[in-house]
């Protein structure tokens, strides 16, 4: 059976389609989801959203515990502020893509320092809601990559 790719989302992206859709567009988190089923093919894809630092890193010690095959990330936030998700992702032994839907760097400096970054394996930032799809093709390549 093939490992599931973990899409782990933080803070705020339930709100999707209606927070400054300027900055994140009109795309909802449900289509994201679809897009990222969509992107995965058969690869099964464990999809989570939650406004809680803890259950976001419960997640990630669940995708640990199922030896998943990768992991993307949102962190949203959280990005900028939490070392105990950026800990649990230092377990995780297998591919992590950082993914952001606006470009962090282009926007206010509170914004440009990221904590994941320094134990993601790629970032993706600023391709708005596709980027889910583009970060879903890239962690396929990198799984397929592992097994060589």
């Amino acid at each position: 059976m093939t490992k599931p790719i973990y899409v782990l989302n933080g803070p705020n992206l339930n709100r999707l389609g209606k927070r400054e859709p300027e900055i994140y567009g009109y795309t909802t988190l449900a289509e994201v989801e679809a897009m990222c089923r969509e992107a995965a093919g058969k690869t099964p894809v464990e999809f989570h959203q939650s406004n809680r630092e803890y259950e976001l890193i419960d997640w990630i010690h669940e995708a640990i515990d199922a030896d998943a095959a990768g992991i993307i990330i949102n962190p949203a936030g959280l990005t900028f502020t939490s070392v105990p998700i950026m800990d649990a992702l230092k377990m995780f032994p297998r591919p992590i893509i950082e993914l952001h839907i606006s470009n962090i760097h282009r926007r206010e400096a509170i914004y440009h320092n990221s904590l994941m970054s320094r134990v993601a394996t790629a970032v993706i930032a600023g391709l708005g809601p596709k980027g889910y799809r583009t970060a879903m093709a890239a962690m396929l390549e990198l799984i397929q990559e592992n097994r060589q």
